[in-house]
């Protein structure tokens, strides 16, 4: 497995995305992947799965210092009081003392950031979580909460995948000392009809999946979290480990860029442009 080393943080470049993994079948899939050697545990309140992902954990019997949990905070949750409310109730959930990342969600409309980028600094402080970073944030939000509000982060998670470019946001992470970790990476399995992909499979014995994972994770600061509840995909996703693409196969990946967004919401901020 690849790490991914920023603000004394060491985060596996692949871990599990947990979104629709909730009840008990949310909670054998999770177990499985740390069966399978999977470290590192994406999750959110709004995914109503803080539970499954915190009994998940303590009955795989792994020493909490080899994982890697992250939780996000939602929006309409942004004021400090209810950060504060919020992160006590998700360790509750979870049954930890502390996750290793807390996540803005989304930007909020209605809180100010500062505000909110001061109480997840108050969570920070009080060990309650190691670090602390934002989701779904453009380089202008970036921008808002380092330089405006002087929040020290250590992650932006977003949309990325060979048919979404984020170079500018990239850059801009890269210069802040900050790891992207990328959302919906297989481009919700639209990079398994694409033929580059398929073609650069071929030629390493490997799926056009584990070509676009491969590629993300080979990138300097950028970490990838598919989502799967399927042993077999699980496994796949965390098996790239033992390949390289070289590099004219990265740059023909990089042209495969069209600017397809997955995830567009109404109140998605204004995104960057590649």
């Amino acid at each position: 497995m690849i790490v991914k080393s920023v603000r004394g943080l060491d985060v596996p470049a692949i871990g599990l995305g947990t979104f629709g993994l909730s009840g008990n079948e949310g909670e054998a899939a999770i177990r499985a992947a740390l069966d399978m050697g999977y470290r590192h545990l994406d999750t959110a309140i709004r995914y109503g799965n803080e539970r499954e992902v915190g009994v998940a954990v303590r009955a795989s019997g792994i020493n909490r210092s080899e994982l890697f949990v992250t939780t996000k905070i939602w929006p309409t949750d942004h004021a400090p009081d209810m950060v504060r409310r919020r992160v006590d109730e998700s360790l509750e959930r979870l049954g930890l003392d502390h996750v290793d990342l807390l996540l803005v969600h989304w930007p909020s409309k209605e809180v100010p950031l500062g505000e909110t980028l001061a109480a997840f600094a108050e969570a920070r402080d009080a060990g309650r979580a190691r670090a602390i970073g934002v989701s779904n944030f453009t380089t202008a939000l970036l921008g808002e909460a380092i330089d405006r509000h002087g929040a020290e982060l250590a992650v932006n998670q977003v949309e990325y995948h060979p048919f979404l470019a984020q170079p500018k946001l990239l850059a801009a992470l890269r210069a802040a000392d900050m790891l992207m970790t990328a959302y919906l990476p297989l481009a919700r399995g639209a990079v398994f009809s694409d033929e580059v992909l398929a073609r650069i499979g071929r030629r390493h014995g490997k799926s056009a999946g584990q070509v676009a994972l491969r590629w993300l994770v080979q990138q300097d600061n950028v970490l990838a979290i598919p989502r799967s509840s399927k042993p077999d995909n699980m496994r796949a996703n965390i098996d790239i480990f033992d390949f390289e693409l070289d590099a004219k196969e990265m740059a023909e990946i990089h042209a495969l860029d069209r600017q397809e967004r997955q995830v567009e919401m109404e109140w998605s901020p204004q995104w960057d442009r590649a």
